[in-house]
C-alpha cells in the first residue's frame, strides 16, 4: 500500500488520513489545549475516499500518522455496459472496469478524472 509516515499537527481539512487501515478524506481537525500532565491532542473526523464511511480519531499532536499517497489520474470512456464502463487511463493506456456513479450521465469518449490508490478508484 502506498503510504507515507507524518505528524497529526501537519494535516490540515481536505488532506488524506489513514483511519482504520482505510484511506479517508478529512472532513474537519480541531485541537485541544494541552492539559496538566499531557501533551495537546488533535481530533480528526473523516470520511472513506472509497468507501464513504465517517471515521474519527483522536491522538497527540506529535504522534505520527499514516498518510496514504493517492493519485489523480485523468481517463477516457471507452464503453458503456448497463452499470459498468471500461475506462482507458489516459497516461498508461492501461484499459479497467469502473462502476459508473450513479447520479452521473457518462458517454463513450467522455474524459474523467478518477483518484487511484493500489487497486482501487473512485471517479471524481
Amino acid at each position: 500500500m502506498a503510504k507515507q509516515q507524518q505528524e497529526v499537527r501537519d494535516l490540515q481539512e481536505g488532506s488524506y488520513v489513514m483511519i482504520d487501515d482505510a484511506a479517508c478524506k478529512i472532513d474537519s481537525y480541531s485541537t485541544a489545549k494541552p492539559g496538566k500532565h499531557g501533551s495537546a491532542k488533535a481530533r480528526i473526523d473523516a470520511r472513506g475516499v472509497f468507501d464513504g464511511k465517517k471515521r474519527s480519531l483522536s491522538q497527540p499532536v506529535d504522534a505520527k500518522i499514516w498518510v496514504p499517497i493517492i493519485e489523480r489520474k485523468q481517463g477516457q470512456v471507452v464503453s458503456v455496459d448497463g452499470d459498468d464502463m471500461q475506462v482507458m487511463d489516459l497516461e498508461t493506456y492501461e484499459t479497467m472496469t469502473m462502476r459508473v456513479p450513479e447520479d452521473e450521465d457518462v458517454s463513450p469518449d467522455d474524459e474523467i478524472e478518477f483518484l487511484e490508490m493500489d487497486d482501487q478508484r473512485k471517479i471524481v
